[in-house]
């Protein structure tokens, strides 16, 4: 007996065809069962929308919970989780305050959970100074009433950083000398 083919992924084109066969109430309907499917949908849509009076709050409570977990309940920590949330708030507003603010944030709670429990896991450590980079790039590009509180709460982080070990502090050291030398 032949063995039959697998069929290929669906891809967008596939329910991007689809969906061109919708007319304005179907979408609407579609929409709407996103909506309900999931926090992190309505999370996008309030995002994407801004609706609401914080859209970045889902995304730092998700952060916070991953990059400072409770230890007494013996929740891990997750940066792959913390750094989905940057990402989906990137792709569902793009708005480079907000994303400053997120990155700033994470790079916040990481080095303070370093600072606070002691931990000091290299991988961790490695996405908190790649945010940390990120997180200047992106401050850059702010006009500077915008920029200059961002830094600043940056600096400290790169503060705190420097009873890590690992190199961290001098990674950041580094990115804000660069930074500076750019901002000049």
């Amino acid at each position: 007996m032949a063995k039959r083919k697998p069929k290929s992924q669906p891809k967008w084109t596939d329910v991007k065809a689809k969906l061109a066969g919708f007319d304005q109430k179907g979408l609407l309907g579609l929409v709407q069962d996103l909506y309900a499917a999931s926090k992190d949908n309505q999370a996008f849509l309030h995002t994407r929308f801004s609706v609401g009076e914080d859209v970045l709050q889902p995304y730092k409570e998700t952060i916070k919970r991953w990059l400072w977990p409770d230890v007494i309940r013996n929740q891990n920590t997750s940066v792959v989780k913390a750094v989905q949330a940057v990402s989906q708030y990137r792709k569902a507003a793009g708005d480079p305050a907000g994303l400053t603010e997120l990155m700033v944030f994470y790079c916040e709670r990481a080095a303070g959970f370093c600072s606070d429990i002691g931990y000091c896991e290299d991988s961790y450590f490695n996405s908190l100074v790649r945010m940390f980079g990120e997180a200047l790039a992106t401050a850059n590009m702010l006009p500077a009433s915008s920029r200059d509180a961002l830094v600043a709460r940056l600096h400290r982080v790169a503060r705190i950083s420097h009873s890590f070990g690992s190199g961290v502090a001098d990674d950041m050291d580094s990115l804000l000398a660069k930074y500076q030398k750019r901002a000049v």
